[in-house]
């Protein structure tokens, strides 16, 4: 039992398996650094052969895995250096989750930093399209919670609450023009985007009017 208790503490990466294992312990073994070196290309090779989903990999992972396998003693001529030894059981750092709660859970804080963002347009009509997108999006939120009480000024408030006052548009432009409303965003378009549309449009229409007629309907038959 002994062979094979020692077998699985030298199974370093389990899913190259013994044979990878003990091909790698040979070729660390190897005195001459250019036999050792052609060896590890060799194993390189071999491991992709054996392994077609290892193929997917880049070349980086698997010389860190032919490394980790020889417990950091493979001293080659590799593409890429060993890795440091430390960093295999470093647990990674925690991630940082925001701070405070969220004013209206049912818009989230994402809507939250979009009014933040809006805030710091300085142009106001790049501004009052951004409220625009905001409230769109504020209204699908909140239909969804609440589908028989709604109301454009209920928006209007909480984008005022949340800006701090510092966001406005007029309510009832709002109401006249539908803004809010889910559908009107395929109607609405910033400045640069509806002048880059004209622009288009009337490219298409010069080019329509130089394009001579080659229909054969007009051609007369030949008898």
């Amino acid at each position: 039992m002994e062979p094979l208790e020692l077998d699985k503490q030298k199974l370093i990466l389990k899913e190259y398996g013994k044979n990878i294992q003990r091909l790698v312990d040979h070729i660390t073994a190897i005195e001459d650094r250019d036999k050792r070196t052609q060896s590890a290309y060799t194993a390189i090779e071999i491991i992709k052969q054996l392994n077609p989903t290892v193929k997917q990999e880049n070349d980086q992972k698997l010389w860190d895995d032919l490394y980790i396998m020889s417990d950091f003693k493979l001293e080659v001529d590799a593409p890429f250096p060993m890795p440091e030894k430390e960093l295999l059981g470093k647990k990674p750092l925690p991630i940082g989750y925001p701070k405070g709660e969220v004013r209206f859970k049912h818009y989230g804080r994402n809507i939250e930093k979009l009014i933040e963002g809006a805030i710091l347009l300085d142009d106001d009509e790049e501004q009052e399209a951004a409220i625009i997108f905001i409230g769109q999006l504020m209204r699908s939120f909140h239909s969804t919670w609440n589908r028989e009480n709604f109301d454009d000024a209920i928006i209007l408030d909480d984008i005022k609450t949340l800006s701090k006052g510092k966001l406005h548009i007029d309510l009832e432009k709002v109401k006249e023009n539908g803004l809010f409303e889910s559908n009107t965003h395929r109607d609405f378009k910033l400045p640069l985007q509806e002048e880059s549309r004209t622009s288009k449009n009337k490219r298409t229409t010069h080019q329509n009017k130089r394009r001579p007629n080659t229909g054969g309907h007009n051609k007369k038959r030949r008898n």
